[in-house]
Order: C-alpha cells, then sequence, then structure tokens
C-alpha cells in the first residue's frame, strides 16, 4: 500500500507562449508560435502529475473569485472543493519561451499573499497523511502561510508525516535573512528538493557539491536521516540520502518547455518513495518523467503503473 501524499503550495494560471528571441523591442509587437493555457503553480504542477499518474493525494490551496478561479477548480474536481476564494483575482503567470530552452515569467500576486495556516488547517485530513509525505513549495509566494510554517511542521510531526520542501526563488533575493530563514525549514525537512542555482544561493556556494553536502549534513537530522536532492535540468540530478551520493542522467530529448519541469521531478520523486522505491530508483524515475514532461505536448508522463 503506497504511502498517502500531499501539497501545500500556490495553484495559479499559468499562460505559456513562445518561442520568443530575441525580447521585442518597447512599442512594437511579435507573433509567437505556440500558446497554451494551462493549470500552473508549484503545488498546482504536482497535483496535474500526481494526477496524470493515478497517484491519489491532497492539496490545500486557495484562487481568487473570478472565472480565472472558477476554471482551476474544474481542473480538480476531486480534490479542490474544499478551496477557499479570496476576493480579489487569480494569480496569472505569463510564461515566455526561449529558443535555448530557457523562459522568462511575468506574474502578478493575485490571491496568493492572502493564504493562510487556517486554509491549510482546514482543507488536509491530518490522520490520513499519516507515515506519509507533504511538499511545501511555492513558499515566498505565499508570505503569510510563509510565515506559519513552523505550524505545519508542528502538525506534520505530531502526524508522523514527512515534509518535503522546494522553497522555489525568493523574488527578493537570497538575502542573509531569508537564507537564514530557509535554513531553519530545512532543518526540520525529511525530504528537500531544489534546482542548482537555488541550492548554491541558500548555502552561498559556488559548487554543488559542497551545497549539497551542507545542506545533508543539515536535513541529517530527521528521522531515518533527511534526502537531499539537487535537479539539474539536461544534466539529470544529485541527491545525497542515507550517507551516500546518487546520481542520474537525463536521457537527450527534444525540448518543447521546460516550464513545471522541476515541479514534475519533485511529483515523480515523492510517488516513487510513497510507492516503497529507494531514493536511488526515485531519482531514476523522477528525471525520466520529467524529461519525458518537457519534451511532450500535450504534456505526457511516464507510465502510471511505476507508481502503484
Amino acid at each position: 500500500m503506497p504511502r498517502p501524499l500531499a501539497t501545500v503550495g500556490n495553484v495559479n494560471v499559468d499562460l505559456i507562449m513562445g518561442p520568443l528571441d530575441p525580447w521585442p523591442q518597447p512599442g512594437t509587437e511579435v507573433l509567437c508560435a505556440q500558446d497554451e493555457t494551462r493549470v500552473g503553480g508549484a503545488a498546482g504542477n504536482v497535483a496535474l502529475a500526481w494526477q496524470a499518474l493515478g497517484v491519489p493525494f491532497q492539496i490545500a490551496a486557495t484562487t481568487g473569485s473570478d472565472h480565472y478561479g472558477d476554471w482551476l477548480r474544474a481542473g480538480f474536481p476531486r480534490v479542490s472543493a474544499g478551496w477557499p476564494r479570496t476576493a480579489g483575482r487569480t494569480t496569472i503567470s505569463v510564461g515566455v519561451t526561449h529558443p535555448d530552452g530557457e523562459r522568462t515569467f511575468l506574474s502578478t500576486a493575485g490571491h496568493l499573499p492572502d493564504f493562510c495556516w487556517d486554509d491549510v488547517a482546514a482543507q488536509l485530513d491530518w490522520p490520513a497523511l499519516a507515515g506519509g509525505y507533504l511538499l511545501l513549495c511555492g513558499s515566498f509566494l505565499s508570505p503569510r502561510l510563509a510565515a506559519a510554517y513552523d505550524r505545519i511542521f508542528d502538525a506534520a510531526e505530531a502526524h508522523d508525516i514527512t515534509v518535503a520542501l522546494d522553497t522555489g526563488w525568493p523574488p527578493q533575493g537570497w538575502t542573509a535573512d531569508t537564507r537564514a530563514r530557509c535554513l531553519q525549514w530545512v532543518a526540520r525537512s525529511g525530504v528537500l528538493l531544489l534546482n542548482e542555482i537555488e541550492a548554491m544561493s541558500l548555502t552561498d556556494r559556488a559548487e554543488i557539491a559542497p551545497a549539497l553536502a551542507d545542506l545533508s549534513d543539515l536535513a541529517a537530522g530527521q528521522p531515518g536521516g533527511g534526502i537531499v536532492v539537487i535537479k539539474r535540468g539536461p544534466a539529470g540530478a544529485t541527491a545525497r540520502a542515507g550517507g551516500q551520493t546518487l546520481t542520474a542522467a537525463a536521457p537527450a530529448v527534444d525540448v518543447i518547455d521546460t516550464i513545471g519541469a522541476g515541479d514534475t521531478f519533485n511529483a515523480a520523486f515523492l510517488a516513487a518513495l510513497a510507492a516503497g522505491g529507494r531514493p536511488q530508483a526515485a531519482l531514476e524515475q523522477a528525471v525520466a518523467c520529467a524529461s519525458r514532461a518537457v519534451s511532450t505536448r500535450p504534456r505526457q508522463f511516464t507510465p502510471r503503473e511505476i507508481f502503484a
């Protein structure tokens, strides 16, 4: 029987357009070859992947009170009934893709700043998550919720739930205060999932190896030892678990867009762990799932039987 899964974080609308090169001159108009409107946000992308993989899950989220909020809810008919509506507009992100695989985001704050602990406490069935994994993501887009992360960690600890953390990138940059706060979260997380720039910025290291070592030392106080994963895009992923360094290479694929790739990786990695997979196997499956997602349109994922 797989362990239960849940995520807490940002669900918003993603409007993806591109590829674009060079950036247009102000006052002009350019045509993009592709566009797609889809559910986005870190938690939204994770939930989409779990839904596609046929994995049961819980999700705590909110939306605005506009038609975009209704549209997001329609994307998750089984789990969105309890999502609160804020008085304002739903958050929208415009993701502009570029020929080299990079992307640029233009986002509104929208409903996310109002997301808070009371919303999460009311939505999750904590006893049902006992023994499972709870992913916290999009931390810096919901400051009221992030300010109450200790309450989430406390609730998780009380119900024997392992917290997985993917902070995302802080809009204000990695200041000393931001680093200190994040490192406190890392110390209470059983699984850490960062990309290489985030990992090096958080630890103030110039290379991946010492960043991985620093984060692994901090997370090692978790029951059974923490798992630290650094996502490296086309270079695959590196992890530290049980005192061992693990690696998984990414297959060569024709990239369509990388938006949400890290979130898809998170979903697949945790689903594999929840199904009883060892960290090395989970790392390989997560890389394979994310690679398939970024190279298919509409998006496809690793066959769900792997996570059954």
